[in-house]
């Protein structure tokens, strides 16, 4: 079941830097929202705060009522968060089968002990993950890429590589960031009908990092536009490329003044 974030008063300070200052919002179970903002806005910093790699200085940050603050990454995943990342993390000389499977890692039962003894409900769920994600790679048409080594394939297909490992850990809360970067005008249409797809089917909450306004507006519901730190606006896709204090974050306010 989709997933409802809700952030309040979220601060990230380095030292003097403030990073991030009172960011608030709430994200609704099974809606798409898009976190943009220009170079240095904190989109990046927010993202590592949701899924537990920077720990705010304050603030609250939950997840269906749970509070994630001061949980790790892997307590994280637990409570059915998962994420990409804008540089794909690929394991480049294992195969694409084996780099996907590292999602289902999450979904083994027992521990370490158990899984190094093979019992035999931790091999009956290695094999259900495994026939799962063979058939997430056919649906998407990367079947035959399954035995190949990562590293023989495009950047795109890398970015397919992580979006399917992702999944595999079933998530209610997916965490996209900058997904289309270093995509084809093909391939990023290809990623709209797909992270739609996967919304609907899987019930999950997305939110995505990404500076292709294209993508945004085809795929968001609303988006939050962050400007040093700060939130800066909460709307459609539509009402954020046309308000002025957008305008002006992007383009500095003399251009904006004169594009006026």
């Amino acid at each position: 079941m989709a997933a409802r974030l809700s952030l309040n008063d979220v601060n990230l300070h380095f030292g003097g830097v403030k990073v991030l200052q009172e960011v608030g919002f709430e994200v609704e179970p099974g809606s798409i929202l898009g976190l943009v903002g220009p170079n240095g806005a904190g989109k990046t910093s927010l993202f590592n705060c949701i899924s537990g790699h920077y720990q705010p200085s304050s603030g609250s940050i939950t997840i269906d009522g749970t509070e994630a603050i001061r949980r790790s990454p892997a307590h994280l995943a637990r409570l059915g968060l998962s994420r990409t990342f804008q540089h794909p993390a690929l394991q480049l000389r294992a195969t694409v089968l084996e780099n996907v499977l590292l999602g289902g890692h999450i979904r083994l039962p027992g521990g370490p002990l158990e899984w190094a003894l093979g019992l035999p409900r931790t091999a009956r769920a290695e094999r259900e993950i495994r026939a799962e994600a063979l058939a997430m790679l056919d649906g998407a048409g990367l079947g035959w890429a399954a035995g190949l080594p990562a590293d023989e394939l495009s950047h795109g297909l890398h970015k397919g590589i992580e979006l399917w490992r992702a999944l595999l850990s079933r998530p209610s809360l997916l965490l996209l960031d900058e997904p289309a970067a270093g995509l084809s005008h093909g391939e990023v249409e290809q990623l709209i009908t797909t992270v739609k797809q996967v919304r609907d089917e899987r019930d999950i909450t997305i939110i995505v990092v990404e500076h292709h306004m294209g993508l945004i507006s085809a795929l968001t519901d609303r988006v939050v536009v962050l400007d040093h730190g700060r939130k800066l606006m909460e709307g459609t896709a539509a009402e954020a490329q046309s308000d002025p204090r957008v305008i002006e974050a992007y383009i500095g306010k003399d251009a904006a003044d004169d594009a006026a």
